[in-house]
């Protein structure tokens, strides 16, 4: 790794600090770039943070990760809409005592029932239906949700699990009316949080004001916050330096540009961090011939991850399996165990000299190639790997067609598994192996993409979920998912690094650094100008 690019990392630490110290001004309408346009405005229908990052602000959750700690743990968990929370003795039932005297934009009470009504739609329990559910596996431990007046609400689960609190902390788990439906919330959301929505124009922009009901005295500073979707990175980043936008989309940056952008403006500040994203290969099982699992195995032998990584990254992205290495992720697996893994080996030449045997066995060869559509979302985050990963594959006799998919379908495609092969971002929007387990390879999971099932596998999950001693846990999450990368279940090819842009006049901003999904109810936002 670059001392320029070490030096952007300890910058995301730095940049917070020097902002808390000042005095914040009142005012102000904060312009973001906005990557891409997101399928609706609901976040619990969504799988991306193309809706967390521009709704995110509309809402509270019933407890937080804190905005300003860059580290997402249980240490950092604070309550929100939750006055306090207390567990039972036996570890089965969690208790939240909720705020009084908090409004919904539209002006009635919040309530506990709206906790209760917001999560037993996610357990899919109620009439009105959520159109996709893609969280619907963080929740299945949970057998009831008790109301007690109107200021107490109780999760009872069915085993221990002291990770749900980690996933209601998530920016995935707001906190609904129960007065309004699925619809609204797609189109014109109603939330508490510090800022009202006002519109949503699909492929053009999005725009909050101020909430001047918001429950926190003196939140938010700023008056509004303007999205501008501009699907074309270059334009954006050309857009940032004429000082169109105050800010880019959070960690949308590759660190080739950053110097080009500073080299146009010195002023801005970049921030450097992973974005606990990891780039994969998805391929779908029930689909001849990628049900055969030597195909498979040879897909993964062909992989070489540091040639992605030194393309794309220069270098800073990291190797690693389901979970976000360290330092800044919680429960990586050591670089020790990482490479005893199908497809680590440095060894290149060799791994695909295994495949291209496996391949020839089955009546593959240069004069009669697999002939296969490469699918994956229409962003640059995506599109640039892909075409990296087509070139691989031409190695081992599979001749890949880029097929490029709109965010609004991206999600609904990869669910029904309408695809056969494809680069996909598979983001932990929390640091927390059942997350990452449960959500991407339990049996039956919407955001289990490829197909994968293992109910062996799976109960291992249950038991890791359980242990309360982090080292014990860690240990038993290791090799969990050392299996599941051996199973050539969803081959992590790297976990991404990149950067957040700015102009130096806004403050208040936290990058988290492993987590891209948790950081933008942007109450403490503000523009020094």
């Amino acid at each position: 790794m670059s001392a320029w690019i070490r030096l952007a990392l300890a910058a995301a630490m730095l940049v917070p600090v020097a902002a808390a110290a000042q005095t914040p001004k009142q005012g102000g309408v904060m312009r973001f770039w906005h990557r891409d346009s997101p399928g609706s405005a609901s976040i619990h229908e969504e799988a991306t943070y193309s809706t967390n990052f521009p709704f995110m602000p509309v809402f509270n959750n019933l407890v937080i990760y804190k905005q300003d700690v860059a580290q997402n743990s249980a240490e950092s968990i604070v309550p929100e809409l939750a006055a306090s929370w207390t567990w039972s003795a036996d570890s089965k039932a969690l208790t939240f005592k909720t705020r009084s005297g908090v409004k919904w934009h539209d002006g009635k009470p919040f309530t506990a029932n709206d906790v209760k009504c917001t999560f037993d739609k996610v357990r899919d329990l109620t009439q009105d239906k959520f159109r996709k559910n893609p969280r619907k596996a963080w929740f299945a431990n949970v057998r009831e949700i008790t109301v007690l007046g109107t200021d107490e609400v109780t999760f009872h689960l069915n085993r221990p699990q002291p990770a749900i609190l980690a996933m209601l902390a998530s920016g995935y788990s707001p906190i609904y009316p129960c007065h309004t439906t699925a619809q609204v919330q797609r189109t014109a959301p109603i939330g508490t949080g510090p800022y009202k929505f006002v519109s949503f124009k699909q492929n053009e922009s999005i725009t909050l004001a101020r909430n001047p009901d918001y429950w926190k005295p003196g939140r938010p500073y700023l008056d509004g916050l303007e999205f501008t979707i501009v699907t074309n990175r270059s334009t954006a980043l050309l857009g940032l330096v004429a000082g169109k936008f105050d800010m880019t989309f959070p960690l949308e940056v590759p660190i080739p540009l950053v110097r080009d952008l500073k080299s146009q403006s010195a002023k801005l500040q970049c921030v450097v961090a992973p974005t606990n994203v990891s780039t994969n290969l998805i391929v779908n099982r029930d689909k001849p011939p990628f049900d055969n699992a030597d195909v498979r195995r040879a897909m993964a032998l062909t992989i070489d991850r540091k040639a992605f990584i030194d393309i794309l990254s220069e270098g800073a992205a990291n190797q690693g399996g389901t979970m976000l290495p360290g330092p800044e992720g919680v429960w990586g697996m050591p670089k020790e165990m990482v490479a005893t893994m199908l497809g680590y080996d440095p060894d290149v030449a060799k791994r695909r000299a295994e495949a291209r045997k496996i391949m020839e066995g089955l009546g593959y060869g240069p004069n009669k190639m697999m002939k296969v559509k490469v699918s994956t979302r229409n962003t640059a985050t995506y599109r640039d790997p892909a075409v990296i990963l087509i070139d691989h594959l031409k190695e081992i006799y599979i001749d890949g067609e880029l097929d490029v998919v709109e965010t609004s379908v991206w999600f609904g495609k990869m669910a029904r598994k309408d695809y056969a092969v494809g680069l996909n971002l598979t983001g932990n929007a929390v640091d927390d192996p059942d997350q990452a387990f449960y959500e991407n390879y339990s049996c039956g999971s919407e955001r289990n993409v490829t197909g994968y099932c293992n109910p062996a596998l799976e109960k291992q999950f249950d038991i890791q979920s359980q242990e309360l001693d982090v080292a014990k846990r860690r240990a038993m999450v290791w090799e969990i998912d050392r299996m599941i990368q051996n199973d050539v279940a969803r081959p992590i090819i790297f976990h991404g690094r990149m950067a957040t842009c700015m102009q130096p006049e806004v403050k208040g901003y936290t990058q988290m650094v492993n987590s891209s999904y948790n950081g933008y109810r942007f109450e403490d936002l503000w523009l020094d100008r």
